[in-house]
Protein backbone atom coordinates (compact mmCIF):
# COMPACT_ATOMS: atom_id res chain seq x y z
CA UNK A 1 0.00 0.00 0.00
CA UNK A 2 1.35 3.45 -0.85
CA UNK A 3 1.39 6.36 1.60
CA UNK A 4 -1.54 8.36 0.10
CA UNK A 5 -3.80 5.27 0.37
CA UNK A 6 -2.59 4.64 3.93
CA UNK A 7 -3.38 8.26 4.83
CA UNK A 8 -6.82 8.16 3.17
CA UNK A 9 -7.81 4.94 4.95
CA UNK A 10 -6.68 6.35 8.29
CA UNK A 11 -8.60 9.59 7.72
CA UNK A 12 -11.78 7.69 6.88
CA UNK A 13 -11.43 5.63 10.06
CA UNK A 14 -10.87 8.85 12.03
CA UNK A 15 -14.10 10.31 10.62
CA UNK A 16 -16.04 7.21 11.68
CA UNK A 17 -14.48 7.22 15.15
CA UNK A 18 -15.33 10.90 15.67
CA UNK A 19 -18.94 10.21 14.75
CA UNK A 20 -19.07 7.12 17.01
CA UNK A 21 -18.25 9.33 20.02
CA UNK A 22 -20.83 12.03 19.28
CA UNK A 23 -24.30 12.36 20.76
CA UNK A 24 -26.81 11.01 18.28
CA UNK A 25 -23.80 9.88 16.16
CA UNK A 26 -24.00 13.09 14.16
CA UNK A 27 -22.03 16.29 13.56
CA UNK A 28 -21.53 18.98 10.95
CA UNK A 29 -18.63 19.19 8.51
CA UNK A 30 -17.03 22.16 10.28
CA UNK A 31 -16.87 20.48 13.68
CA UNK A 32 -15.73 17.25 12.02
CA UNK A 33 -12.91 19.04 10.20
CA UNK A 34 -11.82 20.83 13.40
CA UNK A 35 -11.55 17.52 15.25
CA UNK A 36 -9.75 15.83 12.35
CA UNK A 37 -7.08 18.53 12.60
CA UNK A 38 -6.96 18.83 16.39
CA UNK A 39 -7.17 15.22 17.50
CA UNK A 40 -5.93 13.27 14.48
CA UNK A 41 -3.61 15.74 12.65
CA UNK A 42 -5.49 15.28 9.36
CA UNK A 43 -5.45 18.73 7.76
CA UNK A 44 -7.42 18.47 4.50
CA UNK A 45 -9.27 20.78 2.15
CA UNK A 46 -13.06 20.97 2.20
CA UNK A 47 -13.07 19.30 -1.23
CA UNK A 48 -11.11 16.32 0.09
CA UNK A 49 -13.36 16.08 3.16
CA UNK A 50 -16.44 16.20 0.92
CA UNK A 51 -14.90 13.46 -1.24
CA UNK A 52 -14.30 11.28 1.81
CA UNK A 53 -17.86 11.86 3.03
CA UNK A 54 -19.28 10.99 -0.41
CA UNK A 55 -17.20 7.80 -0.49
CA UNK A 56 -18.28 6.85 3.04
CA UNK A 57 -21.90 7.43 2.07
CA UNK A 58 -21.51 5.23 -1.05
CA UNK A 59 -20.25 2.48 1.26
CA UNK A 60 -23.32 3.01 3.51
CA UNK A 61 -21.12 3.99 6.47
CA UNK A 62 -22.61 7.48 6.90
CA UNK A 63 -25.63 9.48 5.80
CA UNK A 64 -25.08 13.06 4.66
CA UNK A 65 -27.62 15.88 4.48
CA UNK A 66 -27.17 19.40 3.15
CA UNK A 67 -30.00 21.45 4.67
CA UNK A 68 -28.55 24.94 3.97
CA UNK A 69 -24.90 25.73 4.47
CA UNK A 70 -22.60 22.83 5.22
CA UNK A 71 -23.11 19.12 5.48
CA UNK A 72 -24.62 17.20 8.40
CA UNK A 73 -23.07 13.73 8.79
CA UNK A 74 -24.66 10.81 10.65
CA UNK A 75 -23.05 7.44 11.35
CA UNK A 76 -24.90 4.30 10.25
CA UNK A 77 -24.87 0.97 12.10
CA UNK A 78 -22.45 -0.40 9.49
CA UNK A 79 -20.24 2.66 10.00
CA UNK A 80 -20.24 2.06 13.75
CA UNK A 81 -19.19 -1.54 13.17
CA UNK A 82 -16.29 -0.34 10.98
CA UNK A 83 -15.26 2.29 13.55
CA UNK A 84 -15.10 -0.29 16.33
CA UNK A 85 -13.45 -3.03 14.27
CA UNK A 86 -16.46 -5.35 14.10
CA UNK A 87 -16.63 -4.98 10.31
CA UNK A 88 -13.77 -4.86 7.83
CA UNK A 89 -14.44 -2.37 5.02
CA UNK A 90 -11.86 -2.15 2.20
CA UNK A 91 -10.78 1.48 1.95
CA UNK A 92 -11.10 2.11 5.71
CA UNK A 93 -8.22 1.33 8.06
CA UNK A 94 -8.89 -1.34 10.65
CA UNK A 95 -8.63 0.08 14.19
CA UNK A 96 -5.90 -1.17 16.46
CA UNK A 97 -6.95 -3.19 19.52
CA UNK A 98 -7.77 -1.16 22.62
CA UNK A 99 -5.00 -1.15 25.22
Amino acid sequence: MNYPDFETEGRRLSILRILARRNQYTTNEYSLNDELVGAYAHRVSRDRLHGDLAWLEEQQLVITQSPRAGIIVTLTARGHDAATGLANVPGVAKPLPEA
